[in-house]
Protein backbone atom coordinates (compact mmCIF):
# COMPACT_ATOMS: atom_id res chain seq x y z
CA UNK A 1 0.00 0.00 0.00
CA UNK A 2 1.01 3.44 -0.92
CA UNK A 3 2.33 5.72 1.80
CA UNK A 4 -0.16 8.48 2.52
CA UNK A 5 0.82 12.01 1.66
CA UNK A 6 1.85 14.12 4.41
CA UNK A 7 -0.37 16.60 5.33
CA UNK A 8 1.02 20.61 4.86
CA UNK A 9 -0.27 23.48 6.67
CA UNK A 10 -0.35 27.22 5.15
CA UNK A 11 1.89 29.38 7.57
CA UNK A 12 1.08 33.45 8.36
CA UNK A 13 4.74 34.26 7.79
CA UNK A 14 8.00 32.52 7.73
CA UNK A 15 11.82 33.72 8.74
CA UNK A 16 14.45 32.97 6.53
CA UNK A 17 17.30 32.54 8.93
CA UNK A 18 20.18 33.08 6.14
CA UNK A 19 19.16 36.48 5.92
CA UNK A 20 17.23 36.97 9.17
CA UNK A 21 14.21 38.54 7.39
CA UNK A 22 10.56 37.51 7.79
CA UNK A 23 8.35 37.10 4.59
CA UNK A 24 4.31 36.81 4.04
CA UNK A 25 2.22 36.17 1.27
CA UNK A 26 2.06 39.19 -0.58
CA UNK A 27 5.76 39.69 -0.47
CA UNK A 28 8.27 40.43 -3.30
CA UNK A 29 11.59 38.68 -2.98
CA UNK A 30 14.82 38.00 -4.98
CA UNK A 31 15.62 34.09 -5.08
CA UNK A 32 18.54 32.80 -6.26
CA UNK A 33 18.67 31.62 -9.86
CA UNK A 34 19.66 28.14 -10.87
CA UNK A 35 22.27 29.45 -13.36
CA UNK A 36 24.86 31.36 -10.83
CA UNK A 37 25.44 33.85 -13.49
CA UNK A 38 21.96 35.38 -13.83
CA UNK A 39 20.73 37.91 -11.84
CA UNK A 40 18.59 36.78 -8.97
CA UNK A 41 15.14 35.96 -10.22
CA UNK A 42 11.92 38.26 -8.75
CA UNK A 43 8.98 36.59 -7.23
CA UNK A 44 5.35 37.86 -5.86
CA UNK A 45 5.11 35.06 -3.02
CA UNK A 46 1.30 34.06 -2.80
CA UNK A 47 1.11 31.12 -0.27
CA UNK A 48 3.60 29.59 2.48
CA UNK A 49 3.35 26.08 3.36
CA UNK A 50 5.58 23.89 5.77
CA UNK A 51 4.97 19.93 6.80
CA UNK A 52 3.48 19.05 9.69
CA UNK A 53 6.43 19.55 12.02
CA UNK A 54 7.18 23.18 10.34
CA UNK A 55 9.99 21.84 8.38
CA UNK A 56 10.55 21.75 4.72
CA UNK A 57 8.93 25.05 3.79
CA UNK A 58 8.26 25.85 0.37
CA UNK A 59 6.68 29.39 -1.08
CA UNK A 60 4.23 29.38 -3.88
CA UNK A 61 5.09 32.04 -6.04
CA UNK A 62 4.12 33.87 -9.13
CA UNK A 63 7.52 35.00 -11.42
CA UNK A 64 8.34 38.86 -11.96
CA UNK A 65 9.77 38.37 -16.23
CA UNK A 66 11.97 40.48 -17.14
CA UNK A 67 12.07 42.21 -20.21
CA UNK A 68 15.17 40.21 -21.84
CA UNK A 69 13.35 37.20 -20.63
CA UNK A 70 10.50 38.50 -22.92
CA UNK A 71 9.38 36.83 -26.02
CA UNK A 72 9.89 40.12 -27.78
CA UNK A 73 13.12 40.79 -25.23
CA UNK A 74 14.18 43.94 -24.15
CA UNK A 75 13.45 47.18 -26.29
CA UNK A 76 14.62 50.41 -25.90
CA UNK A 77 11.94 51.97 -23.46
CA UNK A 78 12.13 49.24 -21.02
CA UNK A 79 13.48 50.69 -17.45
CA UNK A 80 16.74 49.01 -16.23
CA UNK A 81 14.80 48.05 -13.35
CA UNK A 82 11.63 46.99 -15.29
CA UNK A 83 9.95 43.77 -14.87
CA UNK A 84 6.39 42.22 -15.57
CA UNK A 85 3.92 40.61 -13.54
CA UNK A 86 3.91 37.30 -15.39
CA UNK A 87 1.06 34.14 -15.47
CA UNK A 88 3.81 31.84 -14.61
CA UNK A 89 3.46 30.03 -11.19
CA UNK A 90 5.76 27.93 -9.28
CA UNK A 91 6.79 25.97 -6.04
CA UNK A 92 10.46 26.72 -4.55
CA UNK A 93 12.16 25.77 -0.81
CA UNK A 94 12.18 29.03 0.97
CA UNK A 95 15.41 28.25 1.38
CA UNK A 96 16.18 29.86 -1.91
CA UNK A 97 15.15 33.57 -1.20
CA UNK A 98 17.86 35.58 -0.88
CA UNK A 99 16.37 39.16 -0.13
CA UNK A 100 12.82 40.68 0.36
CA UNK A 101 12.58 43.44 -2.81
CA UNK A 102 9.89 46.05 -3.41
CA UNK A 103 8.09 46.13 -6.59
CA UNK A 104 6.52 49.58 -7.16
CA UNK A 105 3.74 51.27 -10.04
CA UNK A 106 5.24 53.09 -12.47
CA UNK A 107 4.10 56.16 -10.94
CA UNK A 108 5.01 55.24 -7.47
CA UNK A 109 8.50 54.46 -8.77
CA UNK A 110 8.69 58.00 -10.85
CA UNK A 111 8.38 59.47 -7.34
CA UNK A 112 11.32 57.43 -5.79
CA UNK A 113 14.45 60.20 -4.35
CA UNK A 114 16.64 57.16 -4.93
CA UNK A 115 16.05 54.05 -6.15
CA UNK A 116 17.97 50.99 -4.03
CA UNK A 117 19.14 47.74 -5.68
CA UNK A 118 15.85 46.26 -4.02
CA UNK A 119 13.86 48.47 -5.97
CA UNK A 120 11.62 47.35 -9.07
CA UNK A 121 8.64 48.91 -11.16
CA UNK A 122 5.94 46.95 -12.76
CA UNK A 123 3.44 48.79 -15.73
CA UNK A 124 2.78 45.40 -17.13
CA UNK A 125 1.14 41.50 -17.13
CA UNK A 126 2.33 39.52 -19.52
CA UNK A 127 1.43 36.27 -20.58
CA UNK A 128 4.45 33.79 -20.71
CA UNK A 129 3.01 31.28 -23.87
CA UNK A 130 1.89 34.21 -26.21
CA UNK A 131 4.04 36.93 -25.10
CA UNK A 132 1.28 39.47 -24.63
CA UNK A 133 0.72 42.47 -22.55
CA UNK A 134 -1.54 44.02 -20.64
CA UNK A 135 -2.50 46.93 -20.29
CA UNK A 136 -1.62 46.52 -24.57
CA UNK A 137 -1.13 50.36 -25.11
CA UNK A 138 1.11 52.66 -23.59
CA UNK A 139 1.21 56.75 -24.77
CA UNK A 140 4.54 57.30 -27.05
CA UNK A 141 6.68 61.14 -26.46
CA UNK A 142 9.20 62.97 -27.90
CA UNK A 143 9.88 63.25 -31.22
CA UNK A 144 11.45 59.79 -31.46
CA UNK A 145 8.07 58.30 -30.37
CA UNK A 146 8.98 55.96 -27.58
CA UNK A 147 7.18 55.06 -24.64
CA UNK A 148 8.75 56.42 -21.46
CA UNK A 149 11.33 54.81 -19.94
CA UNK A 150 12.28 56.20 -16.24
CA UNK A 151 15.77 55.77 -16.61
CA UNK A 152 16.48 58.37 -19.02
CA UNK A 153 16.07 62.46 -18.89
CA UNK A 154 13.24 64.36 -20.29
CA UNK A 155 12.53 67.67 -20.59
CA UNK A 156 8.47 69.08 -20.92
CA UNK A 157 7.38 71.70 -23.45
CA UNK A 158 4.82 74.29 -21.39
CA UNK A 159 2.73 74.07 -24.61
CA UNK A 160 1.82 70.96 -25.62
CA UNK A 161 3.14 69.59 -22.44
CA UNK A 162 4.60 66.49 -23.89
CA UNK A 163 7.73 65.50 -23.06
CA UNK A 164 11.32 65.72 -25.27
CA UNK A 165 14.60 63.52 -24.91
CA UNK A 166 17.36 66.35 -24.95
CA UNK A 167 18.96 64.84 -27.73
CA UNK A 168 15.65 64.93 -29.87
CA UNK A 169 16.24 68.62 -29.33
CA UNK A 170 19.72 69.26 -29.82
CA UNK A 171 20.54 69.48 -25.94
CA UNK A 172 22.75 67.78 -23.80
CA UNK A 173 21.46 66.62 -20.43
CA UNK A 174 23.36 69.24 -18.53
CA UNK A 175 21.66 72.08 -20.53
CA UNK A 176 18.51 70.62 -20.44
CA UNK A 177 19.04 70.37 -16.34
CA UNK A 178 19.75 74.33 -16.39
CA UNK A 179 16.38 75.09 -18.16
CA UNK A 180 14.05 77.34 -16.51
CA UNK A 181 11.16 76.97 -19.16
CA UNK A 182 10.53 75.09 -22.50
CA UNK A 183 8.63 75.34 -25.59
CA UNK A 184 9.50 73.04 -28.25
CA UNK A 185 9.37 73.99 -31.58
CA UNK A 186 6.09 73.41 -32.66
CA UNK A 187 4.88 75.57 -29.42
CA UNK A 188 7.39 78.46 -29.61
CA UNK A 189 6.79 81.28 -31.76
CA UNK A 190 9.77 80.63 -34.50
CA UNK A 191 8.11 77.08 -34.24
CA UNK A 192 5.49 78.25 -35.26
CA UNK A 193 6.47 80.62 -38.86
CA UNK A 194 8.86 77.60 -39.50
CA UNK A 195 5.18 75.48 -39.43
CA UNK A 196 3.77 77.62 -41.73
CA UNK A 197 6.20 78.53 -43.69
CA UNK A 198 6.83 75.16 -44.68
CA UNK A 199 3.08 74.11 -44.51
CA UNK A 200 4.04 71.31 -42.08
CA UNK A 201 1.40 69.64 -40.60
CA UNK A 202 1.60 68.92 -36.79
CA UNK A 203 -0.17 66.56 -34.87
CA UNK A 204 -3.08 68.35 -32.15
CA UNK A 205 -1.09 69.04 -28.79
CA UNK A 206 -3.88 67.19 -27.12
CA UNK A 207 -3.47 64.15 -29.15
CA UNK A 208 -1.37 61.47 -27.81
CA UNK A 209 0.20 58.71 -29.79
CA UNK A 210 -0.71 54.93 -28.36
CA UNK A 211 1.49 51.91 -29.05
CA UNK A 212 -0.28 48.53 -29.24
CA UNK A 213 2.68 46.21 -27.66
CA UNK A 214 1.48 43.48 -29.47
CA UNK A 215 1.18 44.47 -32.77
CA UNK A 216 3.67 47.57 -32.77
CA UNK A 217 1.08 49.51 -34.10
CA UNK A 218 0.53 53.05 -33.89
CA UNK A 219 -3.55 53.23 -32.91
CA UNK A 220 -3.45 57.64 -32.87
CA UNK A 221 -5.36 58.57 -36.06
CA UNK A 222 -2.63 60.91 -37.51
CA UNK A 223 -0.30 57.53 -36.89
CA UNK A 224 -2.42 55.60 -38.43
CA UNK A 225 -2.32 57.05 -42.20
CA UNK A 226 -3.38 53.48 -44.02
CA UNK A 227 -7.07 52.42 -44.66
CA UNK A 228 -7.69 49.19 -42.79
CA UNK A 229 -9.54 48.15 -45.16
CA UNK A 230 -6.85 48.16 -47.99
CA UNK A 231 -5.98 44.70 -49.23
CA UNK A 232 -3.13 43.38 -50.84
CA UNK A 233 -2.75 39.64 -52.24
CA UNK A 234 -2.79 37.75 -48.70
CA UNK A 235 -1.89 40.69 -46.72
CA UNK A 236 -3.92 43.29 -45.30
CA UNK A 237 -2.68 46.61 -44.35
CA UNK A 238 -3.71 47.58 -41.20
CA UNK A 239 -1.02 51.09 -40.50
CA UNK A 240 1.39 52.88 -40.58
CA UNK A 241 4.42 52.96 -37.96
CA UNK A 242 5.88 56.57 -37.87
CA UNK A 243 9.11 56.45 -36.52
CA UNK A 244 10.77 60.12 -36.39
CA UNK A 245 12.51 58.94 -39.78
CA UNK A 246 9.88 57.74 -41.47
CA UNK A 247 7.89 54.63 -41.16
CA UNK A 248 6.91 51.16 -42.03
CA UNK A 249 3.43 49.56 -43.36
CA UNK A 250 2.05 47.45 -40.89
CA UNK A 251 0.63 44.28 -42.27
CA UNK A 252 -0.98 41.27 -41.07
CA UNK A 253 -1.74 37.89 -42.68
CA UNK A 254 -5.47 37.35 -44.41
Amino acid sequence: MAKPKAARRTLDSYTVKHINKTVRAGDCVLMRPSDSGKPSYVAKIERIEADSRGSNVKVHVRWYYRPEESIGGRRQFHGSKEVFLSDHHDVQSADTIEAKCTVHTFKSYTKLDAVGNDDFFCRFEYNSSTGAFNPDRVAVYCKCEMPYNPDDLMVQCEGCSDWFHPACIDMNAEEAKRLDHFFCEGCSSEGQKKLQNSHTASKHPDTKCWINLNQLVCLCASCLLVDSIMSSGNWQVIGWIQNGVGGDIVYKSI
